[in-house]
C-alpha cells in the first residue's frame, strides 16, 4: 500500500488533494448550523404554530422532490439543505413561512451549483411546489436568508468530503473505483440529510461514516486500511466517529429495509384534467401573498436560548385547505419521489 499523503502520489496530484482537504477542514466549522438552534428545534413539541423536527424533515423531502423534478444534481440538494438548516438554526420560523423558505433555499443553491441553462425560473418552482407565495415574496425572502447568512451561501458540505475522500482512497489503492459506487454513497447521504439529527454532525465525520460502512460491506482490507489513515489524517476523534457511525448505520438499515416503500424511478409524468388545463392560465398568479415578515435583533450566543430572532407576525396563517383545480397549475403528485431508496 502507498504512503498516505502528498508524498505518496506522483507529481502535484498529492499536493492538490491534501491541500484541498486542509482547506475543507478549515472551512467546515463556518458552514455548520448552530447546534444550539438545532437543539431547540429538536426539543420542540408538535403544534400548529412552531417548527418541529417533523416539519423540517418534511421540507427537506420536498427539496429532494424538487431537485428530482428539475433534474438538479446532488450538490444542489445538499447545499439547499445546508442553507435551510443554517437559517433555521438562526431564526424562529413559523410553519406558514417554511414553504417559502424551502423554495428560496432551492433556488439559491441552484444558482450557485447548476449551469445557467439548468436553473429553473422562480415562477416554475412556485407553480410546481405549490408554494403559497408570489415571486416578490421569494425575492424578499431570498434577501433575508442571504443577509442572515452574511452572503456565505456556497458551503463546504459532507458531499465535498465524500467526493474528496473517495478520490484520495483510490489514489492510494490498487482497487477499481467501480467497486465503491459514488451514486450509492450520494443516495445514502441524502437519506441522512432528511433527518435533522445529522445536521449536527461534522461534514467530514458524516462522510467518513458513510464510506466506512460501505467499505465494510465490500470486505476490502486494502481500502479499509487507507480509509482509517484518511480518518487519522483528518484528525477525526474516535469517540465522535463511533457515535455517528452507529447513528448512520441505523438510518441506512431503516431506509434499506423491505418495509421502506421504494419510489418509481421513472421520469415523472404530470396528468392534468381538462378542467385544470382550461384554468391554468387564469390561476397561474392567483396565489395569496406571504404575510410581511418583521425582523428583530440577530441571535446572540450570549443571550438565552429563547433569544433567537423571531420571524413570526400577527397575520393569520396562509390557507391550508386543499387546492382546487383553479388554484393549482399542476397537481403536486411527486410525493412518491420523496421516499428514499439506494441504487443497487
Amino acid at each position: 500500500m502507498k504512503v498516505l499523503g502528498p508524498e505518496g502520489l506522483a507529481g502535484g496530484e498529492g499536493l492538490q488533494l491534501f491541500g484541498l482537504l486542509k482547506l475543507y477542514l478549515e472551512q467546515e466549522p463556518r458552514f455548520q448550523p448552530r447546534e444550539k438552534g438545532l437543539s431547540l428545534i429538536e426539543a420542540t413539541p408538535e403544534n400548529d404554530n412552531t417548527l418541529c423536527p417533523r416539519l423540517r424533515n418534511a421540507k427537506v423531502e420536498d427539496l429532494r422532490s424538487l431537485t428530482n423534478f428539475f433534474g438538479s444534481c446532488t450538490e444542489t440538494f445538499v447545499l439547499a439543505v445546508n442553507i435551510l438548516d443554517r437559517f433555521l438554526a438562526l431564526m424562529k420560523v413559523k410553519p406558514k413561512h417554511l414553504s417559502c423558505i424551502g423554495v428560496c433555499c432551492f433556488l439559491l443553491a441552484a444558482r450557485i451549483v447548476e449551469e445557467e441553462c439548468n436553473i429553473p425560473s422562480t415562477h416554475d418552482v412556485i407553480r410546481i411546489s405549490q408554494c403559497k407565495c408570489t415571486a416578490s415574496d421569494i425575492k424578499r425572502m431570498e434577501k433575508i436568508i442571504s443577509e442572515k447568512l452574511h452572503y456565505e451561501l456556497e458551503a463546504t458540505t459532507a458531499l465535498n468530503f465524500l467526493h474528496l475522500y473517495h478520490t484520495i482512497v483510490f489514489c492510494h489503492t490498487s482497487e477499481r473505483k467501480e467497486i465503491l459506487s459514488l451514486d450509492k454513497l450520494e443516495a445514502q447521504l441524502k437519506a441522512c440529510n432528511c433527518r435533522l439529527t445529522f445536521s449536527k454532525a461534522k461534514p467530514s465525520v458524516l462522510a467518513l461514516c458513510l464510506l466506512n460502512l460501505e467499505v465494510e460491506t465490500l470486505k476490502s482490507i486494502e481500502i479499509l486500511e487507507v480509509l482509517l489513515l484518511v480518518k487519522k489524517h483528518s484528525k477525526v476523534n474516535d469517540s465522535e466517529f463511533i457515535y455517528w457511525r452507529e447513528l448512520v448505520s441505523k438510518c441506512l438499515v431503516e431506509y434499506s429495509s423491505p418495509e421502506c416503500c421504494k419510489p418509481d424511478l421513472k421520469k415523472l409524468v404530470w396528468i392534468v384534467s381538462r378542467r385544470t388545463a382550461q384554468n391554468l392560465h387564469n390561476s397561474y398568479y392567483s396565489v395569496p401573498e406571504l404575510p410581511t415578515i418583521p425582523e428583530g435583533g440577530c441571535f446572540d450566543g450570549s443571550e438565552s436560548e429563547d433569544s433567537c430572532e423571531d420571524m413570526s407576525s400577527g397575520e393569520e396563517s396562509l390557507s391550508t385547505s386543499p387546492p382546487s383545480d383553479q388554484e393549482c397549475a399542476f397537481f403536486f403528485s411527486f410525493k412518491v419521489a420523496q421516499t428514499l431508496c439506494f441504487p443497487s
